[in-house]
């Protein structure tokens, strides 16, 4: 068997010289300060059995869809569930990706077109970036969460040959936890009569009185081009949803290839779509308890003094700044050590002297847990 090409193993070394070396690991039974489930229903037997119920009720007890949606793998479950997303989301439409991450290639590698102009928040998630690196069009990055640079840049970079203007952002940022100023941004789009595009993944089931997100709790649906919701947060199982105007999923079924090219979700993970948002809309009385647990975070952050080291987040997102590859993954680990999974983010995944320990609050994390792992941590502080 060949080994690495000489500059892929050179590319390896420098990653772990530079302590930033990844490595797959299996899941750990530690208290959870790490995952994505904010909700716990990943782990949930109501929505498990829920999931079974729809596929019996549908004749669908299959374990694959059998091809992409474009050919034989549309099956029924997609329908109801994204007339069922639509209507939840208060949209015209919805459309279903494999995952966030085929959602947004799938999305900027396809609408924005030649002589086009995307302006994006500096600390858009990497799929986002990967999207707009496959678009033609020409982009631009602002300063995050800033309006003002935003706009100076509008006027700087717009003339009258540029056909079509995008402003790109995440309603809550997936490493810092703090929120895009929506409506300025959405005022800013109506100003240039730009497209706002809306990353709702770390919003979506934390957000508005159900679940629905961010966009909806400011009641600013009718602004927004395109949202994308992810339902492997929150919502606790697998896939996203692009939310917008029928004529923006027709053109989504007919040019995005993430689409198009791919096998389409099996039958099982549509349906866990639809049994999560069927209680969403019922209303669930975690997304409270997850609340609740943020702003018990919050008053221990400041209890232990740690509000130096935070940075500012009313999200389930908590992030710890503690600059250096080596020196965050030694934290981390004496917190492992203490029984807390608590996951380091090492620079290139941020910028080098912004690592950080991430938080990932939850609705099943008791006011115990959040209170011990922050006394630990201020020892390790200190």
């Amino acid at each position: 068997m060949q080994g690495l090409p000489s500059k892929l193993a050179q590319n390896l070394e420098k990653r772990k010289q530079e302590k930033a070396f990844r490595s797959l690991k299996k899941a750990s039974s530690l208290i959870d300060f790490s995952s994505n489930d904010y909700l716990g229903l990943a782990s949930s037997k109501k929505i498990y059995q829920q999931t079974h119920q729809i596929l019996i009720e549908n004749n669908l007890l299959q374990n694959g869809s059998t091809g992409s949606r474009l050919l034989s793998g549309n099956h029924k479950l997609y329908d109801l569930a994204e007339n069922f997303l639509a209507e939840f989301h208060q949209t015209e439409a919805a459309l279903i990706f494999n995952s966030g991450y085929d959602a947004n290639i799938g999305f900027f590698a396809s609408v924005p077109k030649r002589g086009d102009l995307i302006f994006y928040d500096e600390l858009v998630h990497a799929s986002i970036r990967d999207g707009i690196s496959m678009s033609n069009a020409k982009a631009y990055k602002f300063n995050h969460n800033n309006a003002e640079d935003l706009k100076i840049k509008l006027k700087k970079l717009l003339n009258p040959e540029n056909s079509e203007v995008y402003i790109v952002t995440e309603s809550v940022f997936s490493m810092d936890g703090d929120m895009a100023p929506l409506k300025e941004l959405a005022g800013i789009s109506e100003e240039f009569d730009a497209f706002l595009i809306v990353d709702e993944a770390h919003a979506t089931g934390i957000f508005g009185e159900k679940g629905e997100g961010l966009v909806q709790e400011l009641e600013m649906q009718n602004k927004v081009f395109a949202r994308l919701n992810t339902f492997g947060k929150a919502p606790g199982c697998h896939g996203a949803v692009i939310l917008g105007a029928k004529s923006l999923k027709d053109y989504l079924v007919n040019f995005s290839r993430s689409l198009i090219y791919t096998t389409a979700l099996p039958p099982h993970s549509v349906a866990t779509i639809l049994a999560v948002y069927r209680e969403f809309k019922i209303g669930i009385r975690e997304i409270e308890q997850l609340k609740n647990n943020i702003q018990i975070f919050k008053n221990e952050i400041t209890k232990n003094r740690l509000q130096r080291d935070f940075i500012d987040s009313n999200s389930a997102i908590q992030s710890c700044i503690i600059p250096g590859n080596e020196k965050v993954k030694n934290v981390a680990e004496s917190l492992r050590k203490g029984g807390f999974e608590v996951k380091p983010i090492l620079s290139p995944t941020v910028s080098k002297g912004s690592e950080r320990l991430r938080f990932c609050l939850h609705s099943f994390n008791s006011e115990n847990e959040i209170s011990e792992v922050l006394k630990k941590l201020a020892k390790l502080m200190a």
